[in-house]
């Protein structure tokens, strides 16, 4: 985590595969950032992404609705399909990866510590500032949306939830 106590993404895009270092708790207040990173990475055409959790505490289903999106876009990739590998997970990320069907969608290896240390020579934070940390109400529903498509069992788990971001969801013009 940053000094400021505020969770940090550290990114290091050279090389392959990308990597994303998540510090403190991923969640809809701060993974806006996540997802414009996500955007990017499919539109340079990066094929794999590796994700450490050593140092995550935590995340929310905002998080890994983003993830298993980003997931789904590099799996359906043509020619070539890329992946996301996540590593370090704790006991509870790693429970909550696989309640939500998430481990069919990625890559997931042992705790690898070795692994963390790569991502830092050259790795830059996502910006953070408060006008795009929290993620707008249009991809927490994209989110959650991920989340339904990625596994039959999470729609019961998130209908109500999408159901209702939809009637709150602003008409579009």
């Amino acid at each position: 985590m940053s000094d400021s106590g505020q969770p940090v993404y550290l990114v290091n895009a050279e090389g392959d595969p990308v990597r994303l270092v998540i510090q403190g708790r991923a969640s809809y207040t701060n993974c806006g950032p996540v997802q414009q990173f996500f955007d990017r990475l499919s539109a340079e055409g990066h094929a794999s992404l590796e994700i450490d959790f050593a140092a995550c505490t935590g995340m929310d289903s905002t998080f890994m609705g983003l993830l298993a999106g980003a997931a789904m876009n590099l799996r359906t990739r043509k020619p070539t399909p890329g992946e996301i590998t996540l590593r370090n997970l704790s006991a509870r990320n790693s429970e909550l990866i696989r309640n939500l069907g998430l481990h069919r969608l990625v890559k997931v290896v042992e705790n690898t510590p070795e692994q963390a240390a790569s991502a830092a020579p050259s790795a830059s934070g996502l910006p953070t500032n408060a006008a795009n940390r929290a993620a707008s109400q249009e991809t927490i529903l994209k989110a959650h949306e991920n989340l339904m498509k990625a596994d039959p069992a999470n729609v019961a788990k998130f209908q109500d939830v999408v159901a209702f971001l939809r009637r709150e969801a602003p008409p579009k013009p």
